[in-house]
């Protein structure tokens, strides 16, 4: 009789515990989808693609199979000038969609009718590729966000528009994310200010339909370092973040974060091999007083993870 009681009050655990759940994913899951999509979610979707993390097309979580955001000032097909200058996001053949695109009704009224009817993006083609952007346009006398085929609206290619574009003006953002994810810095930095001071210190907190189509958010778990929701708005600079990247103490002392220089790889921008023991050596003689300044920190190759990883924060975390 007691192991009967035992087994019945376990089951109705497991019952609470299953219907808990429910709630916990199905009640937040149909307020993202009655959410209406600001620029902000939109730009992320798609900056991203399908999903960030472990995936089928992703199964080492290396960043690989994800869009490029590009920034043009000029039209690669025409040559007429974009200003101000507005991101692309550039999907080669083969590159999964954003959720967005998928799923149109994740985007949420009047974003969903505009992206269908104007933007056309159900004529986008994952074989072939295809490019997008967030525009404007106007839905029951408001003016909303939108996305964009621009494949089909304008005839932009993915090749064509990489090559106007070069390395200079993309920024690797979907595989920034991955890297971030998959190094674990979630577990110390969050993605989401609270209503509380926070506001004076990080910025003020995201809205509902920042997260349309984002999988996953990565809010963190515990904030053990500054959230970096907007920290590209806070410090915008590039050679800062490679510094600290490379080694914390460089630019904070105190930092207990680690150093992720391998993340640079073997080589430098210029091809040279990085000698990681050396650089360590001058920087313990520099700390030991022995040398006035620090050793310089190499420059990333353009197809190192660093790069991607710096890319994402200084793109999107704005």
């Amino acid at each position: 009789m007691g192991f009967r009681q035992y087994k019945f009050g376990a089951a109705g655990v497991g019952l609470m515990l299953g219907f808990s759940m429910c709630i916990t994913l199905f009640g937040p899951s149909n307020d993202f989808r009655s959410g209406v999509s600001t620029w902000v979610g939109l730009d992320k979707q798609l900056s991203l693609g399908r999903v960030i993390g472990f995936s089928y097309e992703d199964p080492t979580v290396s960043g690989d199979g994800k869009p490029v955001t590009v920034i043009l000032d000029k039209d690669p097909k025409t040559g007429e000038a974009i200003d101000p200058p507005q991101r692309f996001y550039v999907y080669k053949a083969g590159t999964k969609f954003s959720p967005g695109v998928n799923h149109p009704e994740l985007l949420g009224p009047g974003v969903e009718d505009l992206s269908l009817s104007i933007g056309k993006i159900k004529a986008a083609d994952v074989s072939s590729g295809a490019v997008f952007t967030v525009s404007k346009g106007e839905f029951n006398g408001e003016e909303i966000d939108y996305i964009e085929n621009v494949t089909a609206t304008r005839g932009w290619s993915p090749e064509e528009t990489l090559r106007a574009a070069g390395d200079e003006n993309s920024r690797y953002v979907g595989k920034g994310k991955t890297i971030y994810i998959s190094e674990g810095c979630w577990w110390c930095h969050t993605l989401l200010p609270e209503q509380t001071q926070d506001w004076q210190v990080f910025g003020a907190p995201p809205f509902l339909g920042d997260f349309n189509g984002e999988m996953p958010t990565a809010f963190g778990s515990d904030r053990k370092a500054p959230d970096l929701l907007h920290v590209a708005a806070r410090n915008s600079s590039r050679e800062w973040m490679e510094m600290h990247f490379f080694n914390p103490r460089l630019v904070q002392p105190n930092s207990i974060m680690p150093r992720f220089d391998y993340l640079w790889g073997k080589t430098d921008a210029d091809g040279n091999t990085i000698d990681y023991a050396k650089w360590r050596a001058e920087y313990m003689a520099y700390l030991n007083g022995e040398s006035i300044y620090p050793p310089e920190v190499p420059k990333p190759a353009p197809d190192s993870e660093v790069r991607a990883l710096i890319d994402w924060i200084l793109t999107s975390l704005k």
